[in-house]
């Protein structure tokens, strides 16, 4: 580990540290450790593999998704998504999304942009499925406006809640927006063709020096676009949005299982399947404010939040969202590394873009 991974990494376990500090500050650690002590952890096996199985399904449908543009194989897609997922739980900045399509150039050959761009589809995928669910769940559940889960400089409450979801929905609509126009030969074309003349605007310019812009600068760009375009192959085929749609919603129901599953072991967590998948609903849409690696912290302050608006107690909803949370990402993690030492990937090089 050389000197930078090693400030990352202990740069994040600090933060880690803060962040559970501030979401378990009113809860008392006694409790909390007699709570944590009393759940039958036999049922964080089926948990487990719900996790694993999630995953699987993640990467065939990003399978699904490169195949439109270039044919891989299912451990192609999975080895480099596993091992992204799992750099988000260890390094702060989210940096596994980047490495993913870095992997991905480095194992199949694949334009770091193409695979980029495949990322973003993907999450325009879960972003669509999670807002369909919380409309439904807005819908039909009432939020006490009074109640408020402080985290360092946040106050997690129905206004917080609100905003990013009002966020999420326009950085949907922008990434969709960008598909369409990129996607598309016609309207890239015209991208293309104003990108490549623009060089001719500057009429102060020599023309040999319009030439070097154009090469140097206009075509590289036209290149990347090019290359992002491929990654959005997808939008071609219906049948290919439909099938990747109904991966997305067995996902997220997986995801929402695991919930359900581990509360079978846990006293004082009496909540049906719906009640839980709207708890998941929370802390999704709240770790994706600015967070911890692994969103620790914020993702139990969401929790706690989200739980005791359905009548859980704060140290019963505490010790549920650590317990989970920790199921959630440590055979992440663990896959993780399995999977970069078994394709060979430098953990620190991909990390850092290098």
């Amino acid at each position: 580990m050389n000197k930078k991974t090693a400030i990352s990494f202990f740069l994040g376990i600090t933060l880690s540290l803060i962040a559970l500090y501030f979401a378990f500050r009113n809860v008392p650690v006694a409790d909390l450790i007699a709570y944590l002590g009393s759940i039958n952890y036999l049922w964080v096996l089926p948990s487990t593999l719900i996790v694993f199985l999630s995953f699987v399904l993640r990467a065939v449908r990003w399978q699904l998704i490169l195949n439109s543009n270039q044919k891989i194989g299912f451990w192609s897609s999975y080895h480099p998504l596993i091992i992204g997922f799992m750099i988000n739980c260890i390094l702060p900045g989210r940096v596994g999304e980047v490495a993913r399509p870095v992997i991905l150039k480095k194992q199949e050959n694949v334009p770091f942009s193409t695979g980029l761009a495949t990322v973003v589809a993907e999450r325009i995928f879960d972003l669509f499925i999670l807002i369909i669910l919380f409309i439904f769940f807005l819908s039909t559940a009432k939020i006490d406006t009074n109640l408020v889960i402080e985290f360092g400089n946040y106050n997690l409450n129905s206004k917080t809640l609100e905003t990013v979801f009002s966020g999420m929905v326009k950085l949907s609509v922008l990434l969709f927006a960008g598909i369409i126009i990129v996607g598309f030969d016609t309207t890239r074309k015209i991208i293309n063709r104003i990108i490549m003349g623009m060089p001719s605007l500057l009429f102060f310019l020599g023309s040999s020096l319009k030439k070097k812009i154009q090469d140097k600068v206009c075509t590289p760009v036209v290149y990347i676009i090019e290359n992002f375009a491929s990654g959005f192959s997808f939008i071609k085929s219906p049948k290919l949005i439909l099938i990747c749609i109904i991966f997305s919603v067995i996902i997220w129901t997986l995801s929402s299982f695991t919930y359900y599953v581990f509360s079978l072991g846990c006293p004082g967590i009496n909540l049906s399947f719906a009640e839980l998948t709207s708890v998941m609903l929370i802390v999704c849409f709240f770790i994706a404010l600015p967070s911890a690696p692994g969103f620790w912290g914020l993702w139990e302050a969401g929790g706690v939040f989200a739980m005791l608006l359905f009548g859980v107690s704060e140290k019963e909803a505490a010790g549920f969202t650590l317990a989970n949370h920790a199921i959630q990402m440590f055979p992440v993690i663990i896959m993780g590394f399995i999977s970069a030492f078994i394709t060979g990937v430098d953990i620190r090089r991909v990390s850092y873009n290098k």
